[in-house]
């Protein structure tokens, strides 16, 4: 009887190493090694998701794509170590800026990273943008070849849309490439929003 509640034990011991190392697993599959927050394979899968959950509930959603100003300069000058730090040092300053559950960072390319915020309206999507912009720029990470700021800036795009049934996932993402793109042609250290009009009916007369 003792050998068998022994070998249950050692069982349930042995079950619960596994379920700790397959949740280990997980969470390197979802995380960028570098940056120490979530990849472009967990923002792929999240922001669909989230998606969904908005169109279903009609509420809003916000995106925003961050790009690090003029960062082939910051590593030509300070060679990749140290730019790889610097993303690091980013991506922590922007994490600890997202402070709800429920909101994802992820580094989206070499230097960009993306920000999801579910339930979140134009305004609140603002705040957190400037914030984003301000929490860089606080970082004082010196950048002597910066064309805008001797210090490491960041520029930003984002859009915020209440998905539809006929509104398209691939759009909004587009959307908020081009406030960035825009953000980046017009002084970068800033931000830009693009707003998603909703789509004109047509008619069939």
């Amino acid at each position: 009887m003792r050998q068998r509640v022994k070998r249950l034990i050692q069982q349930s011991q042995l079950q619960q190493k596994l379920e700790t190392v397959n949740l280990e697993l997980q969470r390197l599959v979802t995380i960028d090694g570098l940056t120490q927050v979530a990849n472009r394979r967990r923002f792929e899968e999240y922001f669909n998701q989230e998606w969904q959950r908005m169109k279903r509930d009609q509420q809003s959603l916000s995106l925003i794509l961050c790009d690090v100003d003029f960062f082939k300069l910051y590593n030509d000058t300070y060679g990749h170590r140290i730019g790889d730090r610097c993303l690091h040092e980013i991506a922590q300053a922007i994490k600890d800026i997202i402070k709800r559950p429920g909101d994802l960072v992820a580094r989206y390319g070499g230097e960009e990273f993306a920000v999801i915020l579910p339930n979140t309206d134009t305004d609140g999507a603002t705040h957190v943008a400037d914030n984003i912009c301000h929490a860089v720029r606080t970082l004082a990470i010196p950048h002597i070849n910066s064309e805008v700021n001797p210090y490491v800036t960041i520029s930003a795009g984002f859009t915020t849309e209440i998905p539809q049934p006929d509104s398209d996932l691939e759009e909004m993402i587009a959307a908020a490439d081009r406030a960035l793109y825009q953000a980046k042609a017009t002084g970068r250290d800033r931000f830009v929003q693009n707003i998603l009009l909703p789509k004109q009916k047509t008619s069939h007369i």
